[in-house]
């Protein structure tokens, strides 16, 4: 690191990617929740929620929401624990697990697509200006990311504070949003006799949770890079449940409501996205709207940036602002290219290959620690996440009716239980120091 970038590094606080974040430089419970809590507050919660409505009916609709919510409450919230009560970020954690140089192959996978999640929601700044406002796609695109890259360079203290702002003003407008679109429908009530929109659809109820789950799986499995800032395990599981269920649900409620208020400008496509019902109603709503736009979907961007940053960082020895700049360069130039259209192929990457990985930290950090050995490349990890996702990929094709990601999980952890009972040769001793 050069002497310039060394000293910016040090004004603006050290970000521990190689190493357990120590107890005296941990955060608060408000601070840890305030960087999650702004996170699936955001308009793309309320899109897919919209789109979930659009084909089950809003009751139903509404059912598959709750379930897949409750599911990421448990999956993070376990996460959160483990990282609360180590200090490590994801890469760390991994490398217990998957071995001091699987864990690369781990890290840079999910670094990887949640780099792809940043192009998405930056692109998605440009597209939504674009068709609200009129203005051009491409260099809206553009300049968001420059402001996003710039946000997440200054480190988890801004981005605690950019999801404290993006809460505070989703909150108003979604609720001005309903409120708008009730008027038009004759009263909120008429929401629960909406019966979807898509008529006879393949979208089941599987599917719904899967999307609900999928989208907060990658960064949601990457927790500990913003939960190991808490200063104990409870303390980390308590931060990402003000996220899963309380944020994301106060988000899709509003997208689920204004489709199902008939509100939706293309339900199908773009759910429950409530940016032009405020554009519409003109005045000060216009101006509140764009910056609405740039700060609520500033906040999932910054979050991802972060995830990869801090994710490759442990692999290449690079700080996180370092990689903060070339990833940030990388997924703004893809954002510009138009990524955000190939987001139904990212939904049903995350939603069959990573929730086995988080199953297996479980598993192997919580049940079976002292039968774990020490490795290079731990193949048993590896073999569990294969054939949950294999499970998965089979449910998938074969039987869509059900949930890919809750299959596999649930291969992947029946998996990776029976194999942690065969024999090993070493049995790792009890870590130091972590407090519960």
């Amino acid at each position: 690191m050069d002497t310039a970038l060394a000293e910016q590094h040090s004004a603006l606080g050290e970000e521990y990617e190689n190493q357990p974040v120590p107890l005296t430089a941990r955060k608060s419970l408000f601070a840890v929740s305030a960087v999650w809590v702004g996170f699936p507050m955001i308009m793309t919660s309320a899109v897919f929620a919209g789109i979930v409505v659009y084909n089950l009916g809003f009751v139903m609709g509404l059912i598959a929401i709750v379930v897949g919510d409750l599911i990421l409450m448990g999956y993070v919230g376990t996460l959160s624990y483990l990282a609360g009560r180590s200090g490590k970020n994801f890469a760390l954690t991994a490398a217990d697990t998957f071995g001091t140089k699987g864990f690369r192959a781990v890290s840079a996978f999910l670094s990887a697509l949640v780099i792809g999640w940043f192009a998405f929601q930056t692109g998605m700044v440009g597209s939504t200006l674009n068709l609200s406002m009129g203005w051009s796609a491409p260099w809206i695109t553009l300049l968001a990311g420059v402001l996003f890259v710039a946000l997440t360079f200054v480190g988890i203290r801004a981005i605690s504070w950019i999801g404290v702002v993006a809460s505070v003003l989703f909150i108003p407008l979604g609720v001005v949003a309903v409120i708008l679109a009730a008027g038009s429908a004759g009263g909120i009530g008429s929401a629960l006799d909406y019966r979807g929109g898509a008529g006879v659809s393949a979208f089941g109820f599987g599917v719904a949770v899967t999307m609900v789950f999928a989208c907060f799986a990658d960064s949601g499995t990457m927790t500990a890079d913003f939960t190991r800032w808490a200063r104990k395990g409870r303390e980390g599981a308590l931060a990402a449940f003000s996220a899963f269920p309380v944020a994301y649900l106060i988000a899709q409620l509003a997208g689920a409501l204004v489709v199902a208020l008939g509100a939706a400008a293309a339900p199908g496509t773009a759910g429950g996205d409530f940016l032009h019902v405020l554009v519409g109603a003109g005045g000060v709503l216009v101006p509140l709207a764009i910056v609405f736009v740039f700060v609520n979907l500033g906040s999932v961007c910054a979050h991802c940036l972060y995830n990869g940053a801090v994710g490759f960082g442990n692999i290449t020895g690079k700080t996180m602002r370092q990689l903060t700049i070339v990833l940030g360069v990388v997924g703004t130039v893809a954002a510009v290219a138009g990524i955000w259209s190939y987001f139904a192929t990212w939904l049903n990457i995350l939603g069959v290959l990573v929730p086995p990985i988080g199953i297996v930290l479980i598993l192997d950090q919580l049940v079976f620690a002292r039968r774990r050995a020490t490795a290079a490349i731990a193949w048993k990890p590896f073999a569990a996440w294969g054939i949950g996702a294999g499970g998965a990929l089979l449910t998938h094709f074969y039987a869509p009716q059900l949930s890919d990601a809750v299959v596999a999980m649930v291969v992947g952890g029946l998996a990776f239980t029976v194999l942690a009972y065969l024999p090993v040769r070493a049995v790792r001793p009890a870590l130091v120091g972590e407090t519960a």
